[in-house]
């Protein structure tokens, strides 16, 4: 597998920022849900917030090499046999998750500076809090966050489910140039 896309698949780089971010994505919200609903005498009530900080500020560095490494490297063209609806619908979804992780990561850090606190990457060091102390902060930006949390893992979901589509449907080469695998030919598609 080449590490740089190329006009028919996407290189490693970009399929391990794809896969790592995906898991990220579905740990977060689940730890999220979770700490949010743990009590003050829970012995999770500290860590917890913790990890979910630490693991969000992994999830926008990554974030931020991946928009860097997608306008740096070439995106493979969609294959000729999707429709044009398949096309711009995948389109959407693609920028509809670029922004809704981009305001996911906002909102939390602007939850987790809402008292004038940093926030600690694993105790290696500490984001400082550059905007703190608005009114209604922590509210604001936790209603953001979560709602934008569910709205994104639905996005996925669609997205997941149009790429099985193309699997195990249609039988293209859509979700095997994201895992690496070797692109099926016109023949061995039965086309």
């Amino acid at each position: 597998m080449q590490w740089r896309n190329s006009n028919d698949r996407f290189g490693w780089i970009t399929g391990s920022l794809h896969w790592l971010m995906a898991l990220l994505v579905i740990g977060l919200t689940a730890l999220g849900l979770w700490m949010t609903s743990l009590t003050y005498y829970s012995p999770y009530y500290t860590s917890a917030p913790f990890w979910h900080k630490s693991l969000g500020l992994v999830f926008a560095a990554l974030l931020l090499l991946r928009l860097i490494w997608r306008a740096a490297t070439p995106f493979p063209e969609h294959l000729t046999t999707h429709q044009r609806w398949e096309r711009q619908l995948a389109t959407a979804a693609q920028w509809l998750m670029y922004a809704a992780m981009l305001l996911i990561v906002v909102s939390g850090y602007l939850i987790s500076t809402a008292k004038g606190r940093g926030v600690s990457l694993f105790g290696w060091f500490e984001v400082p809090a550059l905007v703190s102390n608005l009114p209604g902060q922590a509210q604001r930006a936790g209603a953001l966050h979560y709602w934008l949390a569910l709205g994104l893992l639905g996005v996925a979901g669609i997205h997941a489910l149009g790429a099985l589509k193309h699997h195990v449907l249609d039988k293209d080469n859509t979700l095997r140039r994201m895992l690496g695998m070797r692109l099926l030919n016109a023949t061995e598609k039965g086309k």
